[in-house]
C-alpha cells in the first residue's frame, strides 16, 4: 500500500516539475516575441511628424502622445484627438466632448489650423 501512494506522490511532482519549465520557457519565448511586435514600442512615424508639426507650429497647443493617437489640449481643456488610421474614414467624429480627427497620412500645417479652428 505504501509503494503505490509514493508513485502516486513521485508522479504528481514529475508532474508539477514538468508545468513549471514549460510556463517558464513559454513566458520567455512570449516575451520575445511580444517585444518585436508590439504596437507600443513601434513608434508610428505619421504620429511623431505630425506631433512635430504641432509643437513646431502650434505652440500654444500642448501635445500628449498616446499609443494610437495625440491628445491636444490647451490651457488644460482637450481641444481634440488626432488619429492617423487608412481603416477609418478620413474626418472629424465626436468622443464625448472633443472632437476624433482622423487623417490617412501626415496631414499639412493648412489642414491642422482648419481642423483646429473647427474643434474648438
Amino acid at each position: 500500500m505504501i509503494d503505490g501512494i509514493w508513485w502516486l506522490v513521485i508522479l504528481c511532482a514529475v508532474i508539477a516539475v514538468l508545468w513549471f519549465v514549460a510556463k517558464s520557457r513559454g513566458a520567455k519565448a512570449g516575451e520575445k516575441q511580444s517585444g518585436a511586435k508590439s504596437k507600443n514600442v513601434t513608434p508610428n512615424d505619421a504620429l511623431q511628424k505630425t506631433s512635430a508639426i504641432l509643437k513646431q507650429y502650434f505652440a500654444n497647443y500642448r501635445v500628449t502622445r498616446k499609443a494610437n493617437h495625440l491628445l491636444v489640449s490647451q490651457q488644460g481643456k482637450k481641444i481634440a484627438m488626432i488619429t492617423i488610421d487608412k481603416k477609418i474614414a478620413e474626418g472629424q467624429r465626436s468622443l464625448g466632448d472633443v472632437p476624433v480627427i482622423n487623417y490617412h497620412r501626415v496631414p499639412s500645417r493648412a489642414q491642422l489650423t482648419a481642423s483646429l479652428q473647427d474643434a474648438e
